[in-house]
């Protein structure tokens, strides 16, 4: 599946958000699905492609998906941020035909989660990127995959305006 392939997941959350904001009820025929957006990029990209095509791609969704969060815009620069050094680590170091990502919020946190890299997350004095990863998020974590590689998740907070990091 490729990154235009994708758009469904967050096409059914759009429709459930906009009826829920509506007060009407939401589609049957709909699954019970979070907010959230999931892409798949094939190894015919290499690690600039992936990087350019994930962040275009989140670039476009992230409104719909943050709608209504507080400080959306830049909690969005954020998201933006740690995806794209964490497409960039995983597409340089893939254990997996495929990359695939998943941007999901829950009202508190966007979490994104990139797999499957071939090795545990190195460390920031090896990939300097990663330093903008741990200075963004609350919590950074991995853990195994179904391709025999690691899965790598990111917590980014969102904070009222009142609360945004300086």
């Amino acid at each position: 599946m490729t990154i235009s392939d994708a758009t469904w997941p967050l096409w059914a959350s759009s429709l459930r958000t906009a009826a829920a904001r509506q007060g009407a009820a939401t589609p049957q025929a709909l699954p019970d699905v979070e907010s959230s957006i999931e892409f798949r990029l094939g190894p015919e990209h290499v690690p600039a492609q992936s990087m350019r095509r994930a962040r275009g791609f989140a670039t476009r969704v992230l409104p719909a998906l943050l709608a209504g969060a507080p400080n959306a815009n830049v909690v969005a620069e954020t998201t933006l941020a740690v995806l794209t050094e964490l497409v960039d680590v995983t597409a340089r170091h893939r254990a997996s035909i495929d990359l695939s990502g998943r941007v999901s919020y829950d009202g508190d946190h966007v979490l994104i989660t990139v797999g499957e890299i071939d090795q545990t997350l190195p460390s920031s004095e090896e990939e300097p990127g990663l330093y903008i990863l741990h200075r963004l998020t609350d919590e950074t974590g991995q853990y195994r995959g179904d391709e025999g590689g690691y899965v790598t998740w990111a917590s980014v907070p969102v904070r009222s305006k009142d609360q945004s990091p300086t």
